[in-house]
C-alpha cells in the first residue's frame, strides 16, 4: 500500500524533473547558438572585408582602388598597367579618412617579407590620406586630395599636385623617395 502511495508521487518527482532540464536546457542552448552564429555571420563579415582587399590581379586591384573598393589594397605580386589608375572614394580607418596602396606582405611580428612594384603611366589619388607604402610604383602620380604620403616606398616618376594646398600636405617618410620632380600645376 506504502508502494502504490509512492509510485505517483515519485513518478511525478520524475517528469517535473525531465520537464523542467529539458526546458531549462533548450532555453540556454537556444543564445549560445544564437551567440555563435552571430560570431560565424561577424567573422565572415570580416573575412569578406579583408579577404578583398588583399589582391593579385588586375582586376581584383581595380576594383579595389575604385570608390566601391577598400580602405587598404595589398598586393601580392607585381602587377602592371596599361592604362591610367584612380585612387577615389573615401574611407576610413579608425575613425579617420584613409587609403593605403600597400606593395608589399610581412610576416606575423610586421617584418616586410617580399616588395613589389606596380606600374602604370598614371596614377591618380583622390582619397584625403592617401599613401602609397613599401614597394615601388613606376609612373607618375597626380595628386587631388590632402595628406597623401609615400612611406617606405619609391615613385618612380613625378608627382603632380593639383594645388599648393596639397603639395605642402604631403609628405615622404621611412626612405620614401620620388624620382622624378614635386610639381605644382
Amino acid at each position: 500500500m506504502i508502494k502504490n502511495r509512492l509510485f505517483p508521487g515519485v513518478l511525478l518527482l520524475i517528469l517535473t524533473v525531465i520537464v523542467l532540464a529539458a526546458c531549462g536546457g533548450g532555453a540556454e542552448q537556444e543564445p549560445a547558438q544564437s551567440q555563435n552564429q552571430a560570431q560565424e555571420e561577424a567573422s565572415e563579415a570580416a573575412d569578406v572585408v579583408t579577404t578583398a582587399s588583399i589582391v593579385n590581379t588586375n582586376q581584383a586591384f581595380l576594383q579595389a582602388i575604385s570608390s566601391d573598393g577598400t580602405w587598404i589594397i595589398a598586393t601580392l605580386k607585381d602587377l602592371s598597367f596599361d592604362q591610367d589608375l584612380v585612387l577615389e572614394g573615401a574611407f576610413t580607418n579608425r575613425d579617420t579618412p584613409a587609403r593605403k596602396i600597400a606593395l608589399y606582405t610581412q610576416d606575423a611580428d610586421r617584418n616586410v617579407t617580399a616588395r613589389f612594384t606596380l606600374s602604370a603611366p598614371k596614377l591618380t589619388v583622390r582619397s584625403e590620406n592617401a599613401r602609397i607604402q613599401g614597394g615601388t610604383f613606376n609612373g607618375d602620380v597626380y595628386v587631388e586630395a590632402p595628406n597623401f604620403l609615400i612611406t617606405d616606398a619609391t615613385v618612380q616618376g613625378s608627382v603632380y599636385f593639383s594645388s599648393q594646398e596639397y603639395r605642402d600636405s604631403f609628405q615622404m617618410t621611412n626612405g620614401g623617395a620620388v624620382t622624378g620632380e614635386l610639381i605644382v600645376q
